[in-house]
């Protein structure tokens, strides 16, 4: 049991012994006791003095006393200040819970038995990995061995979008450019070499595009051979825009549609709407080229998983659950969920939960991206019967992923009370958003290329290289390149924005995964020189101030693990383990170890560094960064 829980439990009995009155555990608040106070844990009084009718003072007084007198093995003493009730913790505590729990595995939970599928990833077939993807695989990947490190069983899945419109952009635009060239004919890596051909095709939009939208945009008569609708479209807009008083962001937004409008009227996005069509027809050819396509980029992808080190146990494919949705929609029209409107479509009014009409099925009898993903939402569920569905998806999707929710809610399905959104902010660079269109992200690849460049000049200029060979050498710099990137990544709150600078995030000294990494180091390099601790040291000796702080944070882990699964959160594991790490330093910096002031000294300080070690290892695992063994 934690420290944590064992006071709250002591304090529950002190309130019914003396009030008789029994708060719920939740609503006991502890805090670690400030600095500046004496005591090691703090009870927050404040919530009971006007139910109690006691003053703070007294309060505190009565129950620290009750505290006192019922665990005097445990509790040593107490003080209070303005309503906060300050424990001092028996240094016999903390060295009975070294000695107990000195082991690789601590924090490990038993099996809960419940089950949790993360799904993660989600990249389209058109281009690689980029950026925004890792912040995504990482936080998708960390989440999964969080819940699996507090006992719970784990499905790791990806949907692949590899059907579409902008899929067939990038099959068109190697049709009509590529002269029959391949990865292999070029050395370029699959993802990469189709990745070109999106941007090549969307220069050439952009090419055929450009007269078009002047016309629109500058003239009064619309260009030759805009359908009807467009054509009434257009003029709408362009009577919006006429408006002097518009604002200006207002105005972008309508030149943006016009945009779509004239990209839609080239004869090269129609090609590409002709290919989608034969697509969903079966016709042989474009199914060929299409499945050719996609192998190249499979391949390509498999090889950054590999390097960045993220596993998948179930990987769904758009072209095989699109069609998926359809029959529900039938069921929820029979229960009236959704109503049919007189053109023919089907919608679902979520005016009551603060939303709008959503519309599930086009009058066409075609379906709409929340239609497949309730479909997939049900076959995932009867793949893997779980009690949590996490989806990893950037906060655009939002609104998207509460509709889902709720129409998988109203429609009586049984996983919807477990679906949660790991909603996270985009990834920006220093010189602004990324576009893909535009060819402006920054590959996966390239990013992982830098950042082993980066490590290895860094600790170059450290002097950290001799006795390594050639090989080693290599190793090294991958796991702090890696470490580097994806500790900067996970340490900030998912739900913030963020900007990524390569050069930040490799400081030896800052707040960084090279930072914890030395630290690891440098405890292996101790228990290397020093031999295993035998964990022979008197549970009665007294604690110094350092040693005491570094067995209080290492008693907290298994509380943040459980934390950071609660709030899928990696990032309170990542502050964790920097701060434990920095504890660590001042530690070692403040106290000799091998040569302690006595052997039992010795003997304790070493059993503190190594649970130190293996809490660092383990939670610098669960964010999916390796630490080296030695630097």
């Amino acid at each position: 049991m934690q420290i944590t829980h064992f006071i709250k439990q002591t304090a529950q009995k002190a309130f019914q012994s003396l009030y008789g009155f029994e708060p719920e555990l939740n609503d006991i608040t502890i805090n670690e006791t400030k600095p500046e106070f004496d005591g090691d844990y703090t009870l927050v009084l404040f919530s009971f003095v006007k139910q109690l009718r006691k003053s703070p003072d007294a309060l505190g007084s009565e129950i620290g006393a009750w505290m006192l007198t019922a665990e005097p093995r445990i509790i040593t003493s107490f003080n209070v200040i303005k309503g906060f009730l300050n424990l001092s913790i028996a240094d016999t505590y903390w060295l009975q819970f070294l000695k107990e729990n000195n082991r690789p595995q601590y924090g490990q939970k038993a099996t809960t038995g419940k089950k949790v599928m993360v799904e993660y990833a989600s990249p389209n077939t058109n281009k690689p990995l980029h950026l925004g993807h890792l912040r995504n695989i990482f936080l998708g990947w960390s989440v999964a061995e969080i819940f699996k490190m507090n006992g719970w069983e784990v499905m790791k899945s990806c949907i692949v979008n590899d059907r579409g419109v902008h899929i067939c952009k990038s099959m068109l635009a190697w049709q009509k450019f590529a002269n029959g060239a391949t990865p292999a004919s070029t050395g370029i890596k699959g993802d990469h070499f189709v990745g070109d051909y999106y941007v090549a095709f969307e220069n050439a939009l952009k090419e055929a595009s450009d007269p078009i939208l002047t016309q629109l945009l500058n003239e009064d008569e619309l260009p030759h051979g805009l359908d009807e609708v467009s054509a009434a479209k257009a003029i709408a807009l362009k009577a919006k825009l006429a408006d002097t008083a518009l604002p200006n962001e207002k105005r972008a937004e309508i030149k943006d549609e016009l945009k779509e409008i004239a990209r839609n009227q080239t004869p090269i996005m129609q090609e590409v709407r002709a290919m989608l069509l034969k697509w969903e027809q079966g016709d042989e050819d474009t199914m060929a080229l299409w499945s050719m396509m996609n192998g190249w980029v499979y391949e390509g992808f498999d090889e950054t998983y590999t390097r960045i080190g993220a596993d998948f146990q179930k990987t769904y494919y758009e072209s095989n659950t699109y069609l998926l949705g359809k029959a529900i929609v039938d069921k929820g029209l029979e229960s009236k969920v959704f109503f049919r409107k007189p053109d023919g479509s089907v919608w679902i009014d979520l005016t009551n939960e603060g939303l709008d009409e959503k519309l599930v099925l086009r009058k066409d009898g075609t379906s709409v991206y929340i239609t497949q993903d309730i479909g997939l939402a049900e076959l995932k569920y009867e793949d893997f019967p779980m009690n949590e569905s996490i989806y990893v998806i950037a906060d655009e999707q939002n609104y998207h992923m509460k509709v889902l929710q709720l129409i998988c809610g109203k429609l009586g399905m049984p996983f919807a009370p477990g679906i949660h959104h790991l909603s996270y902010g985009m990834v920006d660079l220093p010189s602004g958003r990324m576009k893909s269109r535009e060819g402006t992200v920054v590959d996966a690849d390239d990013i992982c290329e830098e950042m082993e460049k980066v490590a290895a000049v860094k600790t170059e200029e450290l002097g950290k290289v001799s006795g390594f060979s050639e090989e080693e050498l290599a190793g090294l710099y991958h796991t702090l390149g890696m470490g580097a990137l994806k500790y900067y990544l996970l340490r900030v709150d998912p739900k913030k924005r963020m900007v990524f600078n390569p050069e930040e995030s490799i400081d030896f000294h800052g707040f960084t995964g090279p930072f914890i990494q030395y630290t690891y180091a440098r405890i292996q390099s101790v228990l290397r020189k020093s031999g295993l601790p035998s964990g022979n040291f008197s549970g009665e000796q007294k604690l110094l101030s350092l040693e005491k702080s570094l067995l209080v944070a290492l008693e907290q882990y298994p509380v943040v693990i459980e934390q950071a699964a609660t709030e899928m959160n990696p990032s309170a594991i990542a502050l964790y383990i920097y701060d434990l790490a920095k504890s660590f330093n001042s530690f070692y910096t403040e106290h000799k170890i091998m040569n302690a002031e006595s052997e039992e000294k010795k003997e304790l300080r070493l059993s503190i560094s190594m649970l130190t070690g293996h809490v660092i290892r383990s939670g610098m695992q669960l964010l999916g960064i390796n630490v080296p063994e030695r630097m």
